[in-house]
């Protein structure tokens, strides 16, 4: 099953990293979704069917924690996993994200195989469910 994505991060080019890391884990993506910040992840929220949410946590107008708890607080949204992206490692921040309702957190830098490990556990298949099951270790396409 094809998943649509929504990747909420300040930077695009952070935003085109994940991307391509998602997409070299081999991890069946339907469709990417892009926002800027929470506020506009919400907007996006509003328009688009979206299967899975990947958010920074540091953003300007609406940080990650910020759109989580609008999300988990709004009966049309509340069941879409969010996983955090951070490059803070501290218990703290983590048990915050995890007591607002987060599916889970990704800590920078990722590897694919960290990535497609996760989602493949928060949309609750096995590897042998994705259409590819091998992680594409190319660096075609890569720039980063």
């Amino acid at each position: 099953m094809a998943y649509n994505i929504l990747i909420v991060d300040d930077s695009f080019p952070m935003r085109a990293v994940i991307k391509k890391v998602i997409k070299a884990s081999g991890f069946d993506v339907g469709k990417f979704y892009e926002a800027e910040n929470g506020k506009n992840a919400l907007n996006v929220l509003n328009d688009e069917w979206v299967d899975l949410i990947i958010s920074d946590y540091n953003m300007p107008v609406m940080n990650g924690l910020e759109m989580l708890e609008s999300i988990k607080k709004n009966d049309m949204f509340n069941s879409i996993p969010v996983v955090m992206v951070t490059t803070e490692g501290s218990q703290q921040r983590i048990e915050e994200f995890f007591k607002s309702g987060a599916a889970d957190y990704i800590k920078k830098p990722f590897t694919p195989e960290q990535i497609k490990s996760k989602l493949v556990m928060i949309m609750g298949e096995t590897e042998n469910d994705s259409e590819e099951t091998g992680i594409d270790n190319s660096d075609d396409g890569l720039d980063f």
